[in-house]
């Protein structure tokens, strides 16, 4: 997965509503004597791309090839919006209304809080006759896009008819539309593949306090049935996102500190996006964009994100949590699901974990992308090594075994043997100890490949038991 995202380059057209962030960072040590407010000295300002411009800058920071449909008005934030955009090579158009008051936000911030934001802005639908401009231009051009992403932000330029009439035009030019809605009324929504509103949008759309999970199941399905969607998708900020297909699949997030949520939906859209375009399918592309999510967050203001980043990110949290590396056989599969990656499996008791383990394992590593370990349950190894074994409960020996970085994943077997996980899994490399040289593997005649590994001499649990009743 890893290797198709960061060699991938799709074509990727936003449409949506362009508005400037304007920041202006500064220092508050005092209070005005004229009002009970904060005194902020200004520093630093910046302005960057907002709306529908934060969705291209994260899509072109992830190596995509942007185009986009749009309208400002005739003043000097449409005009800058319209410079950077031609400065960064994105393709299409960017339409002028006159008399339009393009969005821009400018908000202070200090000590990595926002003060207060001021916002300037046009929310009329823009003029029927630009309506009809983006529609003859967007015939024109959607052939040449693998995906097609709405960015709403309710400033006028998605307005009912048009947004109705795209993914109209999209549908029959088998092109996926993706949509991060605005309002209360999604009806002009319907049709598309994706939508991904976050909690509160889509209580206020369907009429459905969401508050559990039984809530969020009925609002997701409701708005897939009634919008006629592939796929409904509720963003759940810290608790991640929530998918709805055939059922309902919830991925959970970590975000290490959150310092700002400005612009987090944007970013979901446009990785979504992205992944989609990537040729990952939609759990694989939530995973993708959910992390990229707690990435954004742990910035200030508007930011992107890049690919390495959402990997690293990813990295991190499975070095770090133990408990999210230790799954089933079902869920394994699924992880596994359409993976590329090369996947190694070993198996053992684990008892007591020492350093003959451990390098073991590390030297397992390397021979693919993933490391899978079988462990036995507590009543597979009593019946293999006695009724005074295991010393340590399965749930220790998981748990300490899944804090080390070089395993990926911790899989309970209850048998004598892991040949029905093996059966499951279909590793490319079946792992194990030298001592298995000459003798018939478990699973030989599934895995790909079997090979043997040293075991450090006189380390094993056996010797470190002898060794505690000898004192």
């Amino acid at each position: 997965m890893k290797e198709r995202l960061i060699s991938c380059m799709p074509k990727v057209l936003v449409i949506g509503d362009l508005m400037l962030d304007h920041y202006l960072w500064g220092r508050c040590e005092r209070i005005s004597p004229e009002a009970p407010v904060q005194i902020v000295d200004i520093y630093k300002e910046e302005m960057s791309l907002g709306g529908a411009g934060n969705v291209i800058n994260n899509l072109l920071s992830f190596g995509a090839k942007v185009g986009v449909l749009s309208v400002v008005g005739d003043d000097k934030t449409g005009e800058f919006i319209r410079e950077e955009l031609f400065k960064k090579g994105v393709l299409g158009d960017i339409f002028v209304q006159k008399g339009r008051v393009t969005s821009k936000k400018s908000r202070v911030i200090a000590l990595h809080q926002q003060i207060v934001r001021v916002d300037r802005e046009s929310r009329d639908d823009i003029s029927e006759s630009l309506q009809n401009k983006i529609i003859d231009r967007f015939l024109d051009i959607v052939s040449g896009y693998d995906i097609v992403l709405l960015s709403d932000y309710g400033k006028g330029v998605l307005s009912k008819t048009l947004t109705k009439k795209l993914i109209e035009i999209s549908n029959e030019n088998k092109k996926r539309v993706l949509v991060d809605p605005k309002g209360s009324d999604y009806s002009k929504y319907r049709g598309a593949f994706l939508i991904t509103p976050n909690k509160k949008e889509a209580s206020e759309a369907t009429s459905i306090n969401i508050k559990d999970d039984d809530s969020l199941k009925k609002a997701g399905f409701l708005l897939k049935r009634e919008l006629d969607l592939d796929y409904a998708v509720i963003t759940l900020s810290e608790e991640g996102m929530a998918i709805f297909k055939d059922d309902m699949i919830k991925i959970p997030t970590v975000a290490r500190e959150v310092y700002d949520v400005t612009g987090a939906g944007d970013t979901v859209l446009s990785a979504f996006g992205y992944a989609l375009s990537c040729g990952l399918d939609v759990i694989d592309s939530a995973h993708f964009a959910n992390s990229a999510a707690a990435v954004a967050v742990g910035k200030v203001g508007s930011a992107t994100v890049t690919i390495e980043e959402v990997i690293k990110y990813d990295q991190s949290l499975l070095a770090c949590d133990s408990e999210n590396k230790i799954v089933t056989k079902d869920e394994i599969v699924k992880i596994l699901k359409n993976s590329n990656e090369k996947i190694v499996f070993t198996n053992g008791c684990f008892d007591i974990l020492h350093i003959g383990h451990v390098k073991y394992l590390q030297k397992a590593k390397t021979l693919g992308d993933i490391l899978i370990v079988g462990v036995n349950s507590d009543d597979s190894v009593r019946r293999l090594k006695g009724e005074k074994r295991p010393i340590n409960p399965f749930e220790d020996r998981a748990y300490l075994l899944s804090a080390l970085e070089c395993v990926d994943f911790v899989i309970e077997f209850k048998e004598d043997t892991p040949y029905e996980l093996i059966k499951a899994i279909k590793p490319d490399i079946l792992v194990k100890g030298a001592d298995y040289k000459d003798k018939e593997v478990v699973g030989s005649d599934i895995a790909k490949e079997v090979r043997l590994i040293e075991f450090i001499e006189g380390k094993s649990t056996t010797e470190i038991i002898k060794r505690v009743k000898e004192r």
